[in-house]
């Protein structure tokens, strides 16, 4: 019979073993990775670092949220569909580290796990703790907005696409910090324009710098036409947290 300290020794050896099983992330590729997140189950992610990832002593974080028909379980794959990781897949670059993490099948964004992978990459990772960002879409983009309620002085500017948020929690917690760039379909059926007017209008009585975008002729698909519009990106990297804060 085993002594108690020999099986901590290996649930040890299991959990090492277990965690290095995540391929090391290389700059200019797009991996697989996964994080146990205290009291929840693992979280499956997709991980890509610019190619002057090593030339640099930090890196801006992207932060991109999926949307509901992207949920799996161990199926990150589906992740690609979309947004970032769909352009890293088809052979973009850029110049955040991106991370991409599955919600599991039939759940939601939960801003605890999310707050927990942003910190596992900053200890893990030289991000510029400064440059953080978060977008989604759809179901993505009501995390997006939940996660920068939740943590109003983290993100330098989030985008949260065809998404909604709890207007009523913006009166009654600090105001988000961040730079806000929303943006939706005029004729969006899933999800309505007034979700993003409200939130907009709701965070502009706050004094918090807010910009939406309407495409007139775009149904729910307002992602799309974003994410391949590069001015996205460079509007990001002009927003920077000071130090300090």
């Amino acid at each position: 019979m085993k002594s108690f300290l020999q099986i901590l020794g290996l649930v040890f050896m299991l959990m090492v073993s277990d965690s290095a099983a995540d391929p090391v992330p290389s700059a200019g590729k797009q991996v697989e990775q996964s994080l146990e997140v205290p009291g929840q189950s693992r979280l499956n992610y997709l991980l890509y670092l610019p190619k002057d990832y090593d030339e640099k002593e930090s890196s801006p974080l992207l932060l991109f949220l999926h949307g509901a028909g992207e949920r799996g379980n161990d199926m990150l794959g589906r992740v690609k569909v979309h947004g970032p990781p769909k352009l890293i897949d088809a052979g973009e670059d850029f110049p955040f580290i991106v991370a991409s993490p599955q919600c599991k099948e039939g759940g939601w964004w939960q801003s605890a796990d999310l707050s927990a992978l942003i910190d596992h990459l900053e200890s893990t990772f030289h991000v510029d703790r400064q440059r953080i960002y978060v977008t989604g879409l759809s179901m993505g983009g009501f995390g997006t907005w939940a996660l920068a309620l939740d943590e109003p002085e983290r993100f330098a500017a989030i985008a949260p696409i065809c998404g909604g948020g709890n207007t009523i929690a913006v009166s009654y917690v600090k105001p988000i910090q961040a730079a806000v760039w929303a943006f939706h379909g005029a004729k969006d059926t899933v999800v309505p324009l007034s979700e993003s007017q409200e939130m907009a209008a709701a965070l502009r009585g706050h004094g918090v710098d807010v910009t939406l975008t309407v495409y007139p002729e775009a149904n729910h698909d307002s992602w799309t036409e974003t994410y391949n519009n590069k001015e996205l990106y460079k509007w990001l990297l002009s927003h920077s947290r000071k130090k300090g804060e």
